[in-house]
């Protein structure tokens, strides 16, 4: 076999040098992204510094402005802005702090201290200044922070300051200088790893094309073909101590293989369909064709063993299913003399139903009937008690009556004795009383009419009240047989009422029963149709297994 680098260790090697490429890369990367952030720090500190810078210097120069401008104009809002920043504002003391923070040399720092000293120096003498201002020395104070000795402390002040500003400019520009150039430098060292890092994987590209994808497609093929079962398509590709030669090797091998036991079945299957069943498997079948020389094995036996009992077996089957088909004609003649008379027994019940819903329907309406009789007899039932409660009223009203004629009877009886008192004195005064006497005379004879009219009312009351008692006596035995009616008319309702109930359930079951029968027909009607069916398929099975029988000796058998 030809000797040949493997593909995995070609592959490896490119890969290797890609990682590495690629790791070198991630390296410069992180470098750059420290830098760039070490660059933007560096930038925002330089501001940082000359911006706190110019307010330490801003802060000096407006307090000299500020002593200037109250010694000019002796204006109190200088002063104030004076001593506002000395006290409040203190812009060069936060400036100088916020320097220190961010980091200064001592250089920068003896600078700083120096414009310190030198602002200090002044603040007693502007202090001077001020006061003389306030006590009236305006010219004085103007002769003094505009003269030399103060001018000559102003201008060292300055050149501290542009010396501070230079110095301090020129150290952060170096810094930023440096780390921009450092910057460049990773970016330019990641585009050689960048170009690296494409290049081989061009390379490994190539590499793979030819030594692996290349054959793999081949391969791809080539096993398209053998799945397809063409056994026989050219395979350009010699095998190599590579793992695609010795895909390619394996391969070849297995197309052999499988062309020696294509082959042998179809030599075994062939003679099996020419009914040779007397057959031996004595090839050679390795691997997982084991199991298959095994089955053919097996089905040579199985097929010789089936085939005697099937031969063995027809005539049983044949003689069997003449018997079955005799019995399946019996059994279809009954089932359609049982189809009949479940007919007839369904057409009975059915007729039974109708009876039995229209007593229902019946016993339903005699129910609604006794339910309005139930209501009308509690309707007179109420009438009655309030026909007795009437009556009650009216006695008692008598009763209130005989009181009434007992009074006029008492004002009558006075009345005639006041009548006669009258007459003994109309009697007494003699011709003077005469008138007065007739008028005692003719009430007298009216209380005697109203006594006599007071005789009549109460025998007519009384004669009322006997008839109204009466009345009551007959109104209670008349309520007495109502409430004796209404219980049987409700006894009799109830029982109405349960005859329904009773009757409706009748129908409801009736109606299952006779559902019920028309299943059993539908049943017994498909069971005859069955039994007719089984009779013509016992008759075709007869024929069938003398086919059987004739098919069976077609085949050569072991024996």
């Amino acid at each position: 076999m030809k000797k040949a680098i493997n593909q995995s260790t070609l592959t490896t090697i490119l890969n290797v040098g890609s990682i590495c490429a690629l790791l070198f890369m991630l390296v410069l990367l992180v470098t750059y992204s420290n830098v760039s952030r070490r660059l933007e720090t560096a930038s925002e500190d330089r501001f940082e510094l000359t911006y706190n810078a110019n307010r330490f210097m801003n802060g000096s120069a407006y307090l000299t402005n500020e002593v200037r401008a109250y010694a000019s104009t002796g204006d109190q809002v200088h002063y104030d802005n004076y001593w506002n920043e000395v006290n409040t504002l203190k812009n060069r003391d936060i400036g100088v702090a916020a320097m220190q923070e961010i980091g200064i040399t001592n250089e920068e720092q003896k600078m700083i201290d120096g414009m310190y000293s030198l602002s200090n120096e002044l603040v007693p003498l502007e202090e001077a200044a001020m006061k003389q201002v306030q006590a009236g020395e305006q010219s004085a104070a103007v002769d003094y922070v505009y003269g030399d000795d103060y001018n000559d402390s102003i201008t060292k002040i300055n050149a501290l300051k542009e010396q501070f500003l230079e110095t301090l400019d020129g150290r952060t520009l170096q810094e930023v200088q440096y780390l921009s150039e450092t910057s460049s430098t990773i970016r330019a060292l990641m585009v050689l790893a960048l170009v690296m890092v494409g290049t081989l994987q061009v390379i490994s590209m190539r590499v793979i094309r030819k030594k692996i994808l290349r054959p793999v497609i081949a391969v791809r093929d080539q096993m398209g073909e053998i799945s397809q079962g063409n056994l026989s398509a050219a395979f350009g590709f010699r095998s190599d101590t590579s793992e695609i030669g010795m895909l390619v090797a394996s391969i070849h091998e297995t197309k052999g293989e499988l062309k020696k036991y294509i082959s042998d079945i179809d030599n075994k299957l062939s003679q099996m369909a020419q009914g040779n069943m007397n057959l031996s498997i004595d090839s050679s079948y390795r691997g997982e064709f084991l199991p298959i020389q095994d089955a053919m094995r097996q089905i040579l036996d199985g097929l010789n063993d089936a085939l005697s009992r099937i031969h063995q077996t027809a005539g049983k089957v044949s003689d069997r299913s003449e018997r079955m088909a005799v019995s399946a004609q019996t059994l279809s003649d009954g089932a359609v003399q049982q189809a009949a008379a479940v007919e007839e027994l369904s057409a009975g019940i059915q007729d039974i139903s109708g009876q039995v819903k229209r007593t229902s329907k019946d016993a339903d309406n005699a129910r609604k009937s006794a339910e309005e009789t139930e209501s009308q007899l509690a309707v007179c039932s109420q009438k009655m008690d309030a026909l007795s409660s009437a009556i009650a009223d009216i006695s008692e009203s008598s009763d209130q009556i005989s009181g009434i004629i007992k009074t006029i009877e008492d004002i009558s009886f006075q009345t005639n004795i006041l009548a006669l008192n009258a007459s003994v004195e109309a009697a007494r005064v003699g011709a003077a009383g005469k008138g007065f006497a007739v008028v005692a005379n003719e009430v007298q004879q009216l209380a005697a009419k109203s006594a006599e009219s007071a005789k009549n009312i109460t025998d007519l009351i009384v004669n009322s009240v006997q008839l109204v008692q009466y009345g009551t006596s007959l109104s209670g035995e008349t309520m007495t047989a109502l409430t004796n009616v209404v219980s049987s008319s409700r006894q009799s309702a109830e029982l109405v009422e349960h005859i329904a109930d009773s009757a409706k359930q009748q129908a409801e079951s009736l109606s299952q029963l006779t559902e019920g029968m028309e299943n059993i027909s539908a049943v017994v009607q498909t069971n005859a149709n069955t039994a007719e069916e089984s009779a013509s398929s016992a008759q075709e099975l007869r024929h069938h297994a003398e086919r059987l029988q004739a098919a069976v000796r077609h085949f050569q058998l072991r024996g």
